[in-house]
């Protein structure tokens, strides 16, 4: 054999076993993501809550509400008000004095011809009799049009109807219009397609999704959980109960030097009650993420005390013989009640919520994880904290699965550091930690490099590769290739690596914040790079465990390996190639059980392309993605340059166990 010829010595050997949930998501809110993306809400500041964030140098910042942002009067005048209000939560509301006013919908509205969408607002008015109706219009082509209410009363009432389009539009406004002259005041206006997957998430991204077929899906961070200072951190307890009842919040990543970014919010219409329900659409494992009382240590040093003697005037809440601070104690609670809202009965508190919000069984929450990337820095106490977690979690709920961090870096002072302290915790605590989270945003060179990389890891700790993209590197087809060999190493090592995740997941066009992502969508339609398909690759070829084999006829390095699905009775052999030049591959089987028969053919996909530097796009979407095929197992079997390629081999009959 040349040394671009080489043979597979493919055994019955079982290697490793692999968790059927080991490949997953990572969700978290950049890149407009969640409102102006997956949320399939289509109005831009619906209660006129509005937080905008000024950006300033030094860690210094200010910000400001703006209820009117994005919406104009087209006949009339606008007034913000706070008194009498919907709810104390959400006081603004609009007092709109004329015929006409707009919302600008993001970057336009975009309504397709035959399609129909739910139209709600809530309103009052002390003397206007009219109707009021409701259009999408752009330059005078009217795609939907209707009556939202025949008339309206004194007090605030949800008035609700369902349009649909005549014809397509893009870029165009959402237009309220009152029958007569009148004041009418309004709140928690939107528009949301009808075909919307749980009347929440826009339809093609959750498909995109649902097709990949996750084993988890980590939400929401990542930095948004830590936020910019304690007070911008995500709670979860905020993003729950009715819509209109749910605290606003300045994204954290709307922190940018660039001006389109400051009006970046969380209205948390998609908050943890949506996000289970999507879990439950794709079927996977939900794994929320909760702050532990520090801001992101990228931008401040922000803490909350850990125990009362490190609080002034802080009596503190004793538990099992140790004082916590008050406050510290509230991160820790917000834990338990978050379980409890997912796996308790409708008797308890927050089981109870769950339940009138629509999800009378629970969630089975079992993955939780504790802090995002934090590391030991400045006295923040961050090794105590998750101890603390740990230990009072696991006094309530023993069979929580608890992940925790080793940093932001695959490597340095503050990762060794890390896994030092966690390794002496689990020689006390075998149930200290489920996994340890590690992150790895690299260029592909180093993906390259370090697909042995777990080769020599303690088996006793699992690790779960939370975040990892080829960042420098683009959506590319090499970006994508290097991070499918690295993810061989992942594989064969399943027994150290239990779980793994890419990231970022969504990029709204025209408003990236990180180089890399997954999928990629604009107001009208979305697609996959080529990232995204070898994620999805993985996800569609995972096996119950790897088998042993060896490998002939080769000088060069090896991306590959070999597992086995006992559902399908199918060997899957995963290689990537990211040489310049095409290989060909034997798939020599003779030291398989005497007893079994194959197929004398296999089924391979093969993902590759014209250069290193391809990539999809809105206009390409297909330019990168899998094709599908045939080969006879006695060929040859050819692998292109620059690939990751899946090759299925189906078991007719076999008489032993493999």
């Amino acid at each position: 054999m040349t040394d671009n010829n080489f043979k597979i010595n493919i055994t019955s050997e079982k290697g490793v076993n692999i968790q059927p949930n080991m490949y997953g998501l990572f969700f978290e809110d950049i890149n407009y993501a969640a409102d102006g993306g997956i949320y399939a809400e289509m109005i831009e500041n619906r209660s006129f809550e509005q937080i905008m964030h000024n950006d300033c140098d030094g860690g210094t910042k200010e910000t400001y509400r703006s209820p009117g942002y994005a919406w104009s009067a087209v006949d009339g005048v606008m007034h913000y008000k706070t008194e009498n209000g919907l709810n104390e939560i959400n006081p603004h509301y609009l007092e709109f004095s004329g015929r006409k006013f707009k919302n600008k919908a993001y970057e336009g509205m975009y309504v397709e011809a035959g399609k129909s969408y739910k139209v709600s607002f809530y309103a009052k008015a002390d003397t206007y009799n009219g109707m009021v109706s409701a259009s999408a219009v752009n330059n005078g082509i009217v795609a939907f049009s209707g009556i939202i209410a025949e008339s309206v009363t004194g007090e605030w009432k949800n008035y609700e109807s369902i349009l649909t389009a005549e014809v397509s539009i893009r870029y165009g406004d959402f237009v309220i219009s009152l029958e007569d002259v009148g004041t009418v005041c309004f709140d928690m206006i939107s528009v949301i397609p009808c075909d919307a997957v749980c009347g929440v998430f826009r339809r093609d991204l959750a498909e995109m999704l649902k097709e990949m077929k996750p084993g988890f899906l980590r939400f929401p961070g990542g930095c948004v959980i830590e936020g910019w200072d304690i007070e911008n951190r995500y709670q979860w307890k905020h993003t729950v109960g009715p819509a209109q009842e749910r605290t606003q919040n300045w994204n954290r990543w709307a922190v940018s030097k660039r001006p389109k970014y400051l009006d970046y919010n969380q209205t948390y219409g998609l908050g943890f009650y949506e996000y289970f329900m999507l879990c439950e659409y794709l079927e996977c494992d939900p794994l929320p993420v909760l702050n532990v009382g520090l801001s992101c240590q990228y931008q401040g040093k922000e803490t909350v005390p850990v125990y009362a003697e490190d609080s002034e005037k802080d009596i503190g809440v004793e538990i099992n013989g140790v004082t916590y601070s008050t406050e510290f104690y509230q991160y820790i609670q917000d834990a338990l009640d978050l379980i409890e809202f997912c796996n308790g009965d409708e008797s308890t508190l927050w089981g109870g919520l769950r339940s009138s919000m629509g999800h009378i069984e629970p969630f089975n929450l079992t993955l939780l994880g504790v802090g995002n990337e934090q590391w030991e820095a400045d006295g923040n106490q961050w090794y105590e904290r998750y101890e603390e977690f740990e230990k009072v979690i696991h006094s309530v709920y023993p069979d929580i699965k608890i992940i925790s961090s080793a940093g932001p870096s695959p490597d340095g002072d503050n990762f060794d550091s890390a896994w030092k302290r966690i390794k002496m915790n689990m020689a006390e605590n075998t149930g200290f930690t489920y996994a340890v989270d590690e992150h790895f945003y690299k260029p592909g060179e180093w993906f390259l490099n370090n697909d042995l990389r777990y080769d020599g890891y303690d088996r006793s700790i699992k690790v779960f590769a939370g975040e990892y993209a080829a960042k420098q590197d683009g959506n590319t087809l090499y970006s994508a290739v290097t991070e499918a060999a690295f993810m061989t190493g992942l594989e064969r090592n399943a027994d150290v690596v239990y779980m793994a995740s890419y990231a970022p997941l969504f990029c709204r066009i025209n408003y990236m914040q990180w180089e890399t992502n997954m999928i990629w969508f604009n107001d009208m339609t979305c697609y996959g790079t080529p990232n995204y398909y070898v994620q999805s690759m993985y996800m569609n070829n995972s096996g119950d465990y790897t088998l042993k084999y060896s490998i002939t006829g080769s000088n060069d390095k090896n991306y590959l390996s070999v597992c086995y699905d006992k559902n399908s009775n199918d060997i899957i052999v995963k290689i990537a190639n990211p040489a310049e030049r095409d290989i060909s591959v034997v798939l020599d089987l003779s030291s398989f059980t005497e007893t079994t028969e194959f197929e004398n053919y296999a089924h391979i996909e093969i993902l590759t392309g014209e250069s290193v530097g391809s990539e999809n796009s809105i206009d390409n979407p297909q330019n990168i993605a899998p094709k599908r095929s045939e080969v006879l197992l006695s060929d040859n079997i050819k692998i292109p340059a620059m690939s990751f390629s899946v090759i299925r081999i189906h078991i007719s009959e076999y008489n032993q166990k493999i």
